[in-house]
């Protein structure tokens, strides 16, 4: 019989570097659109949305000498789903009407979480426009949800889990790993 390390595979899909230059990356896209001079907002969902958030307001304030918005989402009341865990309320100090909301979460998986963010942010006010920029995106929706700004598109199974490990600022903890379980092999 197998023990729980031998039936648990992981490996590093991004180092912190590798991270920091696609932060750098989506920052510089979020700012090409003529729109984004205009009110950026960027809202991290809760928890794993939270620190890529930060960074990315830091990239795109260096980048532009503009300060955006900033904000976390707690997205529980309005998901459709039995997850549910205990997180800090949103904290949302921006008026969103007429803005370019960038709603930011770690692993694009489902779709569940973003719809729900979607619906969050539009109980909050009417932005000019939402978009969506993601560090990974390991397929397998189940609603039609895409994001605007991807940082890795990465094709999982289900029996494989992404975790990021993320930072308010560069770190050499940062990283992205995948963990397979392999008990059916």
């Amino acid at each position: 019989m197998r023990s729980a390390l031998e039936t648990l595979r992981e490996r590093t899909l991004m180092s912190a570097q590798q991270i920091d230059r696609i932060v750098g990356r989506i920052a510089h896209q979020i700012l090409e659109p003529d729109d984004a001079q205009q009110g950026i907002v960027i809202i991290g969902i809760r928890r794993g949305g939270e620190q890529l958030a930060r960074r990315l307001a830091a990239k795109v304030e260096e980048i532009s000498g503009l300060r955006p918005g900033l904000g976390f989402l707690n997205v529980n009341l309005y998901r459709d789903d039995d997850v549910a865990r205990a997180l800090p309320d949103s904290e949302i100090h921006e008026d969103l009407t007429g803005k370019v909301v960038i709603v930011v979460d770690d692993v694009l998986f489902t779709g569940r979480t973003v719809r729900s963010a979607l619906d969050a942010v539009t109980d909050l006010g009417r932005p000019r426009a939402i978009r969506l920029a993601v560090l990974v995106d390991r397929g397998l929706r189940e609603l039609p949800v895409q994001a605007d700004y991807v940082g890795k598109a990465i094709p999982t199974s289900r029996r494989e889990h992404i975790v990021v490990h993320v930072g308010k600022t560069l770190s050499p903890e940062d990283r992205v790993i995948i963990r397979s379980d392999d008990a059916g092999a």
